[in-house]
């Protein structure tokens, strides 16, 4: 048990994030297709673009620790997504579709903020001024775009839900 440190718990959620963000990637594909308004669905777009580039930096990340790069299955975001398929399926049509993948969006995004956010400050008291550097790009982006759908929910997508048509 001795030669789990730090470092180690670092290089395992740096595969749990890899693992994740390349599923991320493909589920946003789908609720693009599934959404009905148009900003909804170009956010979704235009995070699934920044979802590759943080898929690439952590590439990046790992070279910096001298490790290949190497996801391992993480739970949370299989079940964040598996509810999101849920939604597009039980909710297909409907007023509440795009609430709904909003809602799901936004609870990626918060795992997100989360990992990364842990990932930066363990990579600060590791000493790995780079890795830090580079995951604070990825924290900032999450939560810009958390915020964007935060509006979007709270401008239009929540009230057209509530009123029963699509926004």
């Amino acid at each position: 048990m001795a030669d789990k440190t730090l470092d180690t718990l670092f290089h395992e959620t740096l595969k749990d994030i890899y693992y994740a963000e390349r599923k991320i990637g493909t589920a946003l594909r789908k609720m693009a297709r599934a959404a009905q308004n148009p900003d909804l669905k170009s956010a979704f777009e235009t995070h699934e673009q920044e979802t590759q580039a943080q898929y690439e930096r952590l590439t990046e990340v790992f070279e910096m620790i001298g490790k290949r790069p190497q996801g391992k299955t993480c739970d949370a975001i299989e079940g964040i997504i598996s509810e999101a398929q849920e939604v597009m399926d039980e909710f297909k049509g409907s007023p509440a579709l795009d609430a709904g993948l909003l809602a799901a969006a936004q609870a990626v995004e918060h795992y997100e903020i989360s990992r990364y956010g842990t990932l930066k400050s363990w990579a600060a008291q590791l000493g790995m001024d780079d890795a830090v550097s580079v995951l604070d790009q990825t924290l900032q982006e999450e939560s810009a775009t958390d915020e964007k759908l935060t509006a979007l929910a709270e401008s239009v997508v929540n009230a057209a839900a509530q009123k029963g048509k699509a926004a």
